[in-house]
């Protein structure tokens, strides 16, 4: 499916979200099912070697009996179950029950420690676990200071444990509990890049915006595609691309469970015949260190990028090798894609693409009105959009803020040039205030990165006597490269050059590592705190 400059204007302009009532993922699972019951749903492979295929049929009925025993456990409708397990086959087993079952999935992160599944156990105030057996020792050590009550293991047998097999095993088909679109569906934490993570909820609609939306206009995906998103089901964005789009399309995925290395995601991509591969811009900034790309012999139609922008040189170097042009979209847990580059619309560098039909998503200033074009404003969707979440779970005072007017403010910027094309500034709390001029990090942190010295790099405001905030950079170099006077200048005149020189760090400081969030975002508020606590603002 590619649009056209036309098919897009109609698009925007007519689109209408007609959402059946009775829409949920898991009908849409066992309508598959029906549809095709042997073709594979699941192509799942390990690091050391392992292979396993799960077919529709095969979800349909794991995930009827997996929602039985929940029910037996005295899960009812809009109760929430705790999810904590890595890539696996079982993580759509356990999510597709939770929703038969007329639970409320919240998935976690398997790299969390025990004080933060107290902290999203009590917030959401789930009695129910099922985990991996890779994380049972961070849930024991959660045992006694939260509400969990029933406890199910995935690959292996403990203590006061479940076995999700066993169990799976001999339990009978349920029939599911009726759902309608607006019942809710998931709890997803944000990042808590300012703060505590949120506990964002959404209904089954949400499901149904990522299959007319995601799927369509940023996947161009169908039943005939073999999909591969990197992400971890502790991410909203496992909802968004293994859920949102290969099950609402019906196409087959691949599931790996294993590190990221170059040379074995190539072959897996080249083996499996990937069409589709949806992967963070750290993954694809890895990838392109591989030597002799162009070895590998892909299927890849579309190639697309989440979690951060993505810097030029991947996406030069993934052109050159697979004559794939990576497709850059922009969303959040709140949201479905808000913004993206969509098959057929020419791309342009460093951009992530424009507003998809549907979500109404538009750059405003502080008074919410929309900026000019060339101007920086904050993304935002009407409130009441469809595209994007139903609240904060059990907080209505959250809700009331976020929603109090006509617009969900997403926090991030973005300027939009004179053909509608955004691009992305930074967070709104990290924007620099420099001698009047408002520079986004984004821009300084991907002309750093163009520079071969520089791996990484987090721009922030550092204040200043006189300017108000200086450009700060903090980088981590490539290797064979050392600290230096020298290099520091070399640095801010390839800034100069590469943008307006304005913008260039006056400081630059060389860093091991950045501070990040569990899902690998840059953490530059940490960075711009201990800025304000070196120039004595306290912490």
């Amino acid at each position: 499916m590619k649009l056209t400059k036309q098919d897009y204007e109609r698009e925007l302009r007519e689109f209408q979200w007609d959402i059946p009532e009775d829409y949920n993922i898991a009908s849409v699972v066992d309508s598959h099912a029906q549809a095709h019951p042997e073709k594979p749903c699941v192509y799942w492979e390990s690091a050391n070697g392992e292979k396993r295929t799960l077919t529709w049929k095969e979800l349909s009925q794991l995930s009827s009996r997996f929602a039985a025993v929940l029910m037996r456990l005295g899960v009812k409708k809009n109760d929430p179950v705790l999810h904590i397990f890595p890539r696996l086959p079982e993580a759509l087993i356990a999510q597709i029950g939770t929703f038969k079952a007329g639970g409320v999935a919240v998935p976690c992160t398997e790299m969390l420690r025990a004080s933060e599944i107290v902290y999203r156990t009590e917030v959401s105030g789930a009695r129910v676990i099922v985990a991996h057996s890779s994380t049972r020792e961070q849930v024991d050590a959660a045992r006694d200071d939260c509400p969990l009550e029933e406890f199910i293991l995935i690959g292996g047998e403990a203590p006061g444990w479940l076995s999700f097999e066993k169990e799976v095993e001999r339990a009978p088909e349920a029939t599911p509990v009726p759902l309608s679109s607006n019942d809710p569906m998931t709890i997803n934490f944000t990042s808590g890049t300012t703060g505590n993570p949120k506990p964002v909820m959404h209904r089954h609609r949400w499901m149904y915006g990522h299959g007319r939306v995601t799927a369509h206009y940023w996947w161009a995906a169908s039943g005939d595609d073999l999909v591969w998103a990197t992400t971890a089901p502790g991410w909203a964005k496992w909802y968004w691309a293994p859920l949102g789009v290969a099950l609402n399309a019906g196409a087959t995925q691949l599931m790996f469970h294993g590190r990221f290395e170059g040379d074995k995601f190539l072959e897996l991509l080249s083996r499996y015949k990937v069409t589709k591969l949806c992967a963070t811009p750290t993954e694809y900034r890895m990838l392109v260190q591989t030597p002799n790309l162009d070895r590998y012999n892909l299927s890849l139609v579309d190639a697309l990028s989440a979690g951060e922008p993505l810097n030029q040189e991947p996406l030069e170097v993934i052109r050159k090798a697979f004559g794939v042009t990576i497709r850059d979209g922009y969303g959040q847990t709140e949201s479905v894609c808000l913004v993206c580059n969509y098959p057929g619309l020419p791309p342009k560098p460093g951009s992530m693409g424009v507003p998809t039909p549907g979500p109404g998503a538009t750059a405003i200033d502080e008074s919410g009105e929309p900026v000019s074009r060339g101007e920086i404003g904050e993304i935002a969707v009407p409130v009441g959009s469809p595209g994007i979440f139903d609240g904060y779970w059990k907080d209505p005072e959250l809700t009331k803020e976020v929603f109090s007017g006509n617009w969900y403010r997403t926090g991030d910027l973005a300027h939009v040039d004179e053909d509608g094309y955004f691009f992305f500034s930074g967070r709104a709390d990290d924007v620099i205030k420099a001698s009047g001029y408002r520079i986004g990090p984004f821009e300084v942190e991907d002309a750093l990165v163009s520079h071969p010295a520089v791996a990484e790099a987090a721009v922030v405001g550092a204040p200043h006597p006189v300017r108000g905030q200086i450009v700060k950079a903090f980088v981590i170099l490539a290797r064979n490269y050392s600290p230096s006077d020298e290099l520091i200048k070399q640095l801010q005149d390839h800034v100069k050059q590469v943008t307006a020189p304005y913008k260039y760090p006056r400081e630059i400081e060389f860093l091991d590592e950045l501070p990040k969030t569990a899902s690998g975002k840059i953490r530059r508020v940490e960075l711009r705190k201990r800025e304000a606590k070196r120039h004595g603002g306290g912490s």
